[in-house]
């Protein structure tokens, strides 16, 4: 193996079946910092609802590192997503540009405020949004641009916000995978007007289900407060700015617990070692697949110099759909978890049912059919990793 991995471990002995191995999952949640501890300390508080101790602190944190106005945790990043739509006051016969490459919460929070998607096509390196035919998809109805940063590396902000900021459109970044990653020295969610988090078990930053909003505008910031407590004033009676609260807005439920807070805390006070694991681990993979890869036609990520990533996530893009259906199903011989990504939404039943059958989306259907995951958790240890590496070695395309 390379020097830059030359301290992995190696699997156990080849004379062992792999069902004598235990199984690799796709992902796992370790806690690595005072997860239980501060779990625990909320537990004993007496107060374990939203807006507690643990979620002020991790507001704090994130708006002092990040620089923005306001940072607001919810329940997910769906709900942070639904709250942007929200606030962009998106209604029936707006537009909302988004990559049919992506969960499909990014553009459902929109479209349940009567939006039509207009979905747009990948670049072909980073599987981003192409920001060269963004503004051909702009009409006097286009009310939002969602920029999705795949894999955590950086969309290509600076002619997506040339473009949106000439045509007075919202940019609402969908930075689930993204934390710490950054665009020309930039952290990604602090270009458009808001930015929504994930902190699902499959990120690198976990506390089960959460989500968080970034706001940049400040004109967003009290309405947000509103829009998350049910549509009323309770966190300014909580400030002592008004004696009593009462119904002004429109909103929902989107608080989370206190006690997932505390578990959140405590893996962003270890951010630098949850990184850093995850650095490794991406770099290993990288390292020691190079070869392979050019051996069976796969590709490599590609990461722009200009773009500083988030390490969420390790993937190929195979030769074929046969080929991805092939190690798949090679690797789970091996008891190894990994996984093909999004489906495309123009191509799902419900774009069916919106009228993209016509929809000519080619980057996005072909990666669609050939990309794979490879496990990558902030736990794996030099032995699963080299297994995973071990497996996919042994598999001929």
């Amino acid at each position: 193996m390379s020097h830059a991995s030359q301290n992995l471990k190696r699997p156990i002995a080849k004379a062992l079946s792999a069902e004598c191995l235990p199984a690799i999952p796709f992902n796992k949640v370790v806690p690595l910092g005072k997860e239980l501890e501060y779990m625990a300390e909320a537990v004993a508080s007496g107060k374990i609802a939203g807006d507690g101790a643990f979620t002020h602190k991790c507001h704090g944190l994130m708006q002092s590192l990040f620089g923005v106005h306001k940072v607001l945790l919810t329940t997910s990043c769906t709900h942070a997503l639904e709250m942007a739509a929200i606030l962009l006051d998106i209604a029936p016969g707006d537009e909302v540009i988004c990559p049919s490459f992506t969960f499909v919460s990014t553009i459902n929070a929109f479209v349940l405020r009567g939006a039509k998607p207009v979905f747009i096509d990948c670049r072909p390196d980073t599987l981003n949004m192409d920001e060269s035919v963004l503004e051909d998809l702009i009409t006097p109805h286009t009310r939002a641009i969602l920029p999705v940063h795949y894999a955590g590396v950086g969309c290509e902000m600076d002619p997506i916000m040339d473009i949106a900021n000439r045509h007075g459109i919202a940019v609402v970044e969908d930075n689930a995978h993204g934390l710490f990653g950054k665009y020309r020295g930039q952290w990604l969610g602090t270009f458009g007007c808001m930015a929504t988090q994930s902190f699902h078990e499959t990120k690198n930053f976990a506390c089960g289900e959460g989500g968080a909003l970034l706001i940049n505008d400040w004109k967003f910031e009290e309405r947000a407060e509103i829009l998350r407590e049910k549509g009323t004033n309770r966190s300014r009676f909580f400030r002592g700015q008004v004696d009593k609260y009462t119904w002004v807005d429109v909103g929902s439920s989107y608080l989370p617990s206190d006690i997932l807070a505390a578990f959140l805390y405590a893996q962003l006070e270890v951010r630098d070692t949850i990184q850093a694991k995850r650095k490794q681990i991406w770099t290993t993979y990288a390292i020691e697949l190079r070869d392979w890869a050019t051996s069976v036609g796969a590709r490599m990520p590609i990461i722009p110099e200009h773009c500083e990533q988030a390490y969420h996530m390790f993937y190929l893009l195979m030769p074929s759909f046969a080929a991805r259906q092939g190690l798949i199903g090679h690797l789970k011989e091996n008891k190894i978890t990994a996984v093909f990504h999004y489906l495309p939404l123009h191509t799902s039943e419900m774009g069916m049912r919106l009228g993209y059958n016509e929809c000519d989306l080619p980057v996005t259907e072909d990666i669609s059919d050939r990309l794979i995951r490879l496990p990558m958790y902030n736990g794996m240890t030099d032995d699963e990793l080299a297994r995973v590496i071990e497996a996919v070695l042994s598999y001929a395309a």
